[in-house]
């Protein structure tokens, strides 16, 4: 890699800390569990390898050149060489303080940079903005506009073909309490995110029936905005911490905050992290990310006691990155749809390893996230199962395209969408 021909840049405000660049090893345990390593085959596309990266920046003994920038943006973020490291690197939280430097001093050119600012800055922290594209995009839909975009060549028609069926008009669930249906057990405050309510309305309407039938009182909060989980993986760190303040203000109070994006999940619980040099709010972050629950990890905490109806149902469980490796959560959501009478739970191979959607990595880099995508498809294919079950958009999403774009017969459905059902039958419903 070529050296730097300059002076070294002054440290960045908001650049990897020396602690946290130094606690790589070099064992080279993460190369098995890195998917850009696995594609490319690299020493800089894997773990070990862009922290060699990560370190030369910091110490100016590297320039910021298109190069060094590609292997960075090129990584994924799925914090899978985490969960595999024996020296607990935080390679997320070191990738996203990197990354924060590049987009200040090295920001994406060209129009694609543009859109990416736009979305980041303008659209996902805009509710109205963005429920008025999601009715667009729901009325292009309905009229067969974005199909026929689908097949167009290049970025618009991989775009288009991304977009999920959409079966009802995209709409915010109104901010207000839902009482429990049965005996009350407790209260829970939904967090509901930017993308959940315009893509997946249904899967929010779900989960709040889920736990509502499970003795839960819902609060939806007003006020509530983006987590923030995309403005801190492009390193837009200001904006991160400033939605997570807004969000903090708004899901005030002592109940759990309940997720059911396992992205959105992994942000909130690091929030204390994420303002912890912020006086202001550092000691009420932490608290509010000891809140955070994810919705099958309070489900499974607090027991099912909902009855549930028959599925005769083949189902296989992927691992949203940022449930398992972000979260710790593996047991909890299959321990969950096993408990649904007729449903037969298949382990997927490789379960563990991201789809390719990794938030708009899909949208930023199409040809590696095509080649993961295809990948798991294939592995969810093999298993010979009728439904694949994740909870997260952005693997509903991307899992969903590739299945369609196979012609393939296999539902994708969030572990919420079978509880739900589940308890409709069992109603009769």
């Amino acid at each position: 890699m070529t050296r730097a021909a300059q002076p070294p840049l002054p440290a960045h405000p908001d650049g990897p800390t020396a602690a946290d660049l130094v606690k790589c090893v070099r064992c080279g345990l993460c190369l098995s569990a890195c998917p850009t390593y696995h594609l490319l085959g690299l020493e800089t596309d894997s773990p070990r390898g862009r922290i060699h990266l990560m370190r030369g920046l910091a110490e100016g003994r590297l320039a910021l050149t298109p190069g060094v920038v590609r292997h960075l943006d090129q990584c994924l973020g799925c914090r899978a060489c985490e969960t595999v490291c024996p020296s607990e690197v935080p390679f997320g939280r070191m990738l996203e303080a990197t990354r924060a430097v590049i987009a200040d001093r090295r920001p994406t050119p060209g129009w694609r940079g543009r859109l990416q600012r736009f979305a980041l800055r303008q659209l996902l922290p805009a509710p109205r903005r963005l429920q008025a594209v999601g009715v667009v995009l729901w009325a292009m839909q309905r009229l067969g506009l974005l199909q026929a975009a689908a097949r167009l060549p290049g970025w618009v028609g991989m775009a288009a073909a991304l977009v999920p069926p959409l079966p009802s008009r995209p709409s915010r669930p109104p901010a207000g309490r839902r009482a429990a249906l049965g005996p009350r057990r407790g209260r829970v405050i939904l967090f509901q995110g930017c993308i959940m309510p315009i893509l997946f309305g249904d899967v929010m309407r779900e989960t709040e029936e889920v736990l509502q039938r499970n003795g839960m009182d819902v609060v939806i909060p007003a006020g509530q905005t983006c987590c923030g989980a995309l403005m801190a993986h492009a390193g837009e760190r200001r904006l991160a911490q400033a939605l997570a303040r807004r969000n903090i203000e708004a899901l005030a109070g002592d109940d759990p905050i309940v997720v059911n994006a396992a992205g959105c999940g992994a942000m909130l619980k690091e929030y204390g992290e994420l303002l912890a040099a912020d006086p202001a709010y550092a000691s009420r972050a932490a608290a509010f990310a000891a809140r955070v629950r994810d919705v099958t990890e309070l489900l499974d905490a607090v027991g099912l006691t909902a009855p549930l109806g028959r599925l005769e149902r083949t189902v296989t469980y992927q691992d949203a990155c940022h449930l398992l490796h972000g979260q710790g959560i593996r047991r909890q959501p299959r321990q969950l749809l096993s408990r649904i009478p007729g449903l037969r739970l298949v382990e997927l191979p490789a379960s563990d390893r991201c789809c390719g959607s990794a938030g708009i990595y899909n949208l930023t880099h199409p040809t590696l996230a095509r080649a993961l995508g295809e990948q798991k498809v294939d592995a969810i294919l093999h298993t010979g199962a009728d439904t694949v079950a994740v909870g997260n958009p952005g693997c509903l999403i991307q899992i969903g395209a590739g299945l369609r774009a196979r012609r393939a017969r296999v539902q994708v459905a969030h572990p919420i969408s079978l509880l739900a059902e589940a308890a409709r039958r069992s109603l009769g419903a």
